[in-house]
């Protein structure tokens, strides 16, 4: 199996596996450091350091944290293994900062110089080398994905085939395309099958473990007794929209109908939903700005001996359903941006960008006073970029289903922004409208947690950054 769904969000067998087994090296790390140091007198354990298990338990937490937030979890990831290496190294090093910290709250966890030196050694060498089986054999094994069949070989089946990227296809393996009566045929003819037998029969003889429907007008030739049978056989049957949803993180406009919406899980609100969102903003937004207050003055300060503008920037965005607020943000432009020509998208090394702005676009630093939004409850911690009115009428305009990412609050940070690069055009807006609809189609306390941790990606990393 490819994927496994918690909270509504799909996770990728693989990178589960592979985090609960580094978890595991994490918390055996520990005993095996302590008992490297304190050998041969192991009972000197007991009555110096304490109970090995919570101090193996905060150990691996942290550091599979800590890996995750260097984005070392992420389905998408596409760097070689010099890249992995040097993501490694930066996740251990802010592990071991975040461990600096909680052992000097929380001194009972402290496993001492020595054993926490060997324990970091040691667990270093253990990750590495499983990083390596993974990225040279594991990652991407046949045994972990799942043979797909798609029935239809017209436009939408076809869709398919255009999924470029390795990271979109980890998860399964394309049998072949099933042409269905009545369908004018547009993938590779070579791809295509015609059975003579029954579909289920075909399935089981392929080893089938999924089919995707993908026919372009289901009132033709649809097999609906044949894809009953190959149920019941105990083969997945999904639709297209489903399959793109679970293997690329978002939701294909282009394949979009409304009954869908309607049917499908998700896009969910409920009052325990909300608190617990309110809840979780007000903590992360208050632990985010004790952490940051410093560089917040010291951004303050850089903005306005720039030259000598206003430090904060305050223009209008619109929230949940389509309310205007106005969201603050340190200013990163000269004053005049936008005195000719009015509202304009940032572009490729736009000239309207202060020195010290690029730097505090490049770090996200500017996005940081959005807590104060936060707080006041204009915006969510996680959830779909806000915009200004001026281009949310315009989309509106010219995107289906565009007013459905206002159904939820604006974040600081989102699914949209993680998964596709910062863009200043229609296409742009087009990529990012499908992963916030699979944002709010499936937004969870879990999601907005993984949306956190690879946010700390962005942030060390710079990526997307305009």
């Amino acid at each position: 199996m490819g994927t496994i769904r918690l909270f509504r969000h799909y996770v990728r067998v693989p990178i589960l596996v592979l985090m609960c087994v580094e978890a595991l090296v994490f918390a055996v790390s520990v005993y095996v450091g302590a008992y490297i140091r304190f050998f041969p007198e192991l009972q000197v354990i007991r009555t110096s350091l304490g109970p090995l298990p919570p101090r193996a338990a905060a150990y691996a937490l942290v550091m599979v944290l800590s890996l995750a937030a260097v984005g070392l979890y992420h389905a998408r990831y596409r760097e070689g293994l010099l890249g992995v290496l040097l993501r490694v190294l930066a996740g251990f090093a802010l592990g071991v900062v975040v461990l600096v910290v909680l052992f000097y709250v929380f001194p009972s966890l402290f496993l001492g110089r020595g054993a926490l030196a060997l324990t970091i050694a040691i667990s270093l060498a253990g990750i590495l080398a499983i990083r390596g089986l993974f990225f040279g054999a594991l990652l991407d094994p046949g045994a972990l994905r799942r043979r797909v069949l798609v029935l239809g070989a017209g436009a939408k089946a076809n869709s398919i085939t255009r999924l470029r990227r390795r990271a979109d296809q980890r998860g399964f393996r394309i049998v072949g395309f099933v042409h269905v009566e009545g369908e004018q045929d547009v993938v590779e003819a070579e791809r295509i099958f015609h059975p003579d037998m029954p579909l289920a029969e075909f399935a089981a003889r392929h080893r089938v473990d999924e089919i995707v429907v993908a026919v372009n007008d289901r009132r033709k030739g649809f097999p609906l007794h044949e894809l009953l049978d190959c149920r019941l056989n105990g083969i997945d049957v999904v639709d297209i929209l489903t399959f793109f949803e679970r293997e690329t993180g978002k939701v294909r406009i282009d394949l979009l109908n409304p009954s869908w919406l309607v049917f499908s899980d998700g896009f969910q609100q409920s009052t325990v939903r909300e608190l617990s969102k309110r809840f979780f903003d007000v903590v992360a937004s208050l632990l985010l700005l004790a952490l940051t207050w410093p560089v917040m003055l010291i951004a303050a300060a850089a903005v306005y001996v720039g030259d000598r503008g206003p430090v904060f920037y305050r223009q209008i965005r619109v929230g949940q359903d389509g309310k205007p607020f106005h969201v603050l943000k340190f200013r990163s432009m000269r004053v005049d941006a936008e005195a000719v020509g009015g509202a304009q998208w940032a572009g490729e090394d736009d000239p309207r960008i202060t020195r010290v702005g690029r730097i505090l676009r490049h770090y996200r630093i500017d996005e940081l006073p959005q807590i104060l939004n936060v707080l006041r409850g204009d915006m969510s911690f996680v959830g779909p970029r806000p915009e200004r009115p001026e281009f949310v009428t315009d989309f509106t305009e010219r995107l289906p289903y565009y007013a459905e990412r206002h159904r939820v609050k604006p974040g600081i940070t989102g699914w949209a922004q993680l998964c596709f690069p910062y863009g200043a055009s229609e296409r742009a807006a087009t990529e990012k409208l499908q992963y916030d609809l699979y944002y709010v189609k499936n937004h969870s306390l879990l999601l907005d947690i993984l949306i956190l941790l690879q946010t700390a990606e962005v942030v060390l990393f710079g990526k997307g950054a305009r």
